[in-house]
Order: structure tokens, then sequence, then C-alpha cells
């Protein structure tokens, strides 16, 4: 129980709370948009399981792949694999287990789902590399867990539409934007080890504009489903109540002041989450 304490810790489980609303988003908006009715308890089980083996695995592997990087930076070394709380080996057959998980699952639901798994295995496992060679692993970052409301729509359906592409392209922007600003923590030891990301390479000024910047074009994908669907007045009330938090959590962060950044990083992007999964599935029963 310790050991699971300890690997739930290294994950940051609660977190779960960034991408599972997205995916249940996805699941919900697809399946009564082309299927006219809800997902079924059975997808939404699969659908659960197959975000936390995902989410699971991908973290795990994180904290695998940057072990010496972590143990050598001061914010990250009393992480749980530097610290010598958790083993490789150990972090590797919980690796293995949420994969397995995560494929299970996907058997599950649909052949679509199945067949799109090696897509989404790439994204998994080649984030935590990119920023050894690109200053864009926010990017990645951002398709990686954008992939989560595409699981969602894939797994309830076993279908891709236009539709699907602007509920990502929303989530990618938006993740790849939060991403940014927590990144600005590390800019001056990324830039002193060689790593590479976006405020170690422009300085944290200029990654801040970028990541406003992907915001802005986050709150656009937003809208632009809201066209090209029947979500109406509810929905939007949402995305413009999300708007204003991304305002919000800009707002509290500055090249001068980052001692708010996890509370804009958290926080905030939590609440964004579970606001838009509320507000389009109170749209929806509206």
């Amino acid at each position: 129980m310790k050991k699971i304490k300890i690997i739930l810790e290294m994950i940051k489980f609660e977190h779960t709370v960034f991408a599972l609303p997205f995916a249940f988003l996805g699941a919900v908006l697809s399946s009564l948009l082309l299927n006219g009715h809800w997902p079924t308890i059975e997808q939404w089980i699969w659908i659960t399981l197959a975000m936390v083996g995902a989410r699971s695995a991908a973290m795990s592997l994180n904290r695998l792949i940057d072990a010496k990087i972590d143990a050598k930076n001061p914010r990250t070394a009393d992480r749980a694999i530097p610290a010598g709380l958790l083993s490789k080996v150990e972090t590797g057959f919980f690796i293995a287990v949420s994969f397995l998980l995560l494929f299970f699952s996907a058997f599950q639901l649909n052949m679509l789902a199945v067949y799109l798994l090696p897509l989404a295995v790439f994204f998994l496992v080649i984030y935590s590399y990119t920023k050894r060679f690109t200053y864009l692993c926010h990017v990645v970052l951002g398709i990686t867990i954008g992939i989560a409301p595409l699981g969602g729509w894939v797994g309830a359906t076993g279908t891709l539409t236009w539709e699907a592409i602007a509920l990502f392209l929303a989530v990618a922007l938006w993740t790849a934007g939060f991403d940014i600003i927590y990144a600005t923590q590390d800019a001056d030891y990324d830039r002193e080890v060689g790593l590479h990301s976006i405020p170690s390479h422009f300085g944290i000024r200029k990654a801040l504009m970028i990541a406003k910047g992907f915001h802005v074009l986050s709150f656009i994908a937003m809208i632009v489903l809201y066209l090209i669907t029947p979500l109406g007045w509810f929905y939007l009330i949402g995305v413009v109540i999300s708007g204003g938090i991304m305002v919000y959590e800009h707002s509290i962060v500055s090249a001068d002041d980052l001692s708010r950044v996890n509370v804009a990083f958290f926080t905030m992007n939590g609440v964004i989450s579970l606001l838009l999964l509320f507000f389009t599935i109170g749209d929806l029963l509206i």
C-alpha cells in the first residue's frame, strides 16, 4: 500500500482531472450527435480505464526517462525515483501494467480505437524525449493530451469527424499554453543543462506571450465547435467562463512574478476542464 501511495503521488493521479473530463466530453458529444443516445455504461467504464492506463503509463514513463535530469534539478530532486523511494524496475512494471490496461480497454470498445492505439502510444512515449531536442515539446504534450477527447469520441462511436478535430485542437492548444506557463519555473535550469523549452529558448516574457497566443487559438477552436455542432447558448456560457479563467490565469503570472504558477497550472486548469464538461452536458440535456 505504501508503494501504491508513492506511485500515485509520483504520477500526480489527482491531475487526471485535466484530461478525463475531455475524454468524457468527446464520448458524450459524439454519441449524442451521431447515435442519438448517451454512451453505454460499458463505454463509460472502458473509456475511463483506458484514460487511467494511458495517463499512468505516460507520467510514469516520463518520471523514469527523466530520472537523472530530475535528480540534478533542485525543484524535482525529491521525486520518487531520484529520491530512492521507487526503483526503476518497480516503475517499469507499473508502466507495463498501465499499457496493458490501455490496450485491453481499447479492445473492449471498437476496432478503430485499436487501430489508433499505435499513434496514441507514440505520442505518450515520444513526449518525454522531446525536450532533449526541440522547444516545441509543449506542442507535443498538447497533442498527447488532445488525444483524450479523440479517444472518447472514437471509443463511443468508432468514428472521427471534423467536430472531433475542433475539440482536439481546443484541448491541444489549451494544454500547450498552460505547459509553457509551467515550464517558466525551469527556464534557467533548462538553459544551463541544454534542455529545450519555449521559456528557455525565447525567455520568460516572450514565452508568456506565446502561451497567451495558444490560449486565444484554443478559445477560437471552442467557438468553432459551437458553430459546427448543435451546441447552444449554455455551452457558449461555459466557453466564455473558461476564456475568462484563462485571462485570469495569465493575469496572476508575469515575467517578474512566477510565485503563483502552480495556482495557474493546477487549480485553474482543473476548473476549466470540469466546467466545459458540465456546460457541454448541460447544453445537451437542455
